[in-house]
């Protein structure tokens, strides 16, 4: 019989190829022979028998074992969740009253605005935003602008602090953190009407010695100037970055589409990343400041022409 070397094969005079038996596994110790023999036993078997087969460390173990409870801990239904307070509902009942927003464009009507108020979960607010629309507290968005287009929401500016009534808010906040633990999810969703009665981004007081009676004292210096409970916003997206600072008093219930005309409207660019502006708000520039103040306003006049209550 004559022996045929081809490759790594050998072939008989007869035609039948004989393979060679495979090499031995070079290795040190009894220890580290067996494990290669398993290793290429296991790799013959199949890949499921290689992991199986293949060591596993304390650590694995031990973060495994640590894992193990929370994969086989029972996950709440929705229907659960929304049985809870703040699951769906998320303090957002029935309107109890409704108040319209008549918006114009550069001058041209864009439509009216309805919105539902919450009366029964948040009174001060609704009755705020009621009396600023029907102009019960001597002061009314007619005629004021929206100042602000984000990509989730606009803002209407409010009424000026200077007018009469316009820093009757305080209660808001009381309000807004009574029900700020109320609800797991997001507060501002898509179609609702928030007023702002905080601002997140304002730096805290500066204390400061102050002489009284012959004494020193430390005393609080306010920095900045915070909302004054006038400035609102509906949110055209779901917008949990407005549950910090705004306190949600109704939705929409007709007029949709009219605030997504107004989100439609061009705006000044934000230049935030700018490594200029950056600098300047670094060492505190104000024309930063004004900079920043100017940043998403609408390049056309977005205007409440007429507002008030219905019946």
């Amino acid at each position: 019989m004559r022996l045929q070397l081809q490759g790594l094969h050998l072939q008989s005079s007869s035609g039948q190829t004989l393979r060679p038996a495979a090499p031995p596994i070079p290795c040190r110790g009894a220890r580290a022979g067996n494990y290669h023999r398993r290793r290429v036993a296991a790799s013959a078997a199949g890949p499921l028998v290689s992991e199986l087969d293949s060591p596993i460390s304390r650590r694995t173990l031990a973060v495994g074992g640590a894992l193990l409870p929370l994969l086989l801990r029972p996950v709440p239904s929705m229907a659960e969740d929304e049985d809870q307070p703040g699951g769906a509902a998320c303090g957002h009942g029935a309107p109890t009253q409704k108040a319209f927003l008549d918006v114009s464009i550069d001058g041209e009507p864009a439509g009216r605005i309805v919105v539902g108020l919450f009366g029964a979960d948040v009174p001060g607010g609704a009755a705020r935003f009621a009396g600023l629309v029907s102009g019960a507290t001597g002061i009314t968005y007619r005629r004021k602008p929206f100042i602000k287009i984000m990509p989730g929401y606009i803002q209407h500016g409010g009424i000026r602090a200077g007018e009469p009534g316009a820093a009757a808010g305080g209660d808001l906040v009381a309000e807004w953190e009574k029900n700020r633990g109320s609800c797991r999810r997001t507060k501002n969703v898509a179609g609702s009407v928030g007023m702002i009665v905080r601002d997140p981004s304002k730096p805290p007081p500066k204390l400061k010695l102050v002489a009284r009676k012959g004494k020193l004292e430390i005393d609080e210096e306010e920095v900045g100037t915070g909302p004054n409970g006038t400035e609102f916003v509906i949110a055209t997206k779901d917008s949990p970055e407005l549950d910090d600072s705004t306190l949600v008093v109704g939705r929409v219930i007709a007029g949709m589409e009219v605030a997504e005309r107004i989100a439609a409207v061009k705006t000044v660019k934000e230049n935030t990343a700018s490594p200029y502006f950056r600098v300047a708000k670094l060492i505190g520039d104000k024309r930063a400041v004004v900079a920043e103040r100017g940043f998403n306003r609408p390049y056309s006049k977005v205007v409440v022409t007429n507002c008030g209550l219905l019946d």
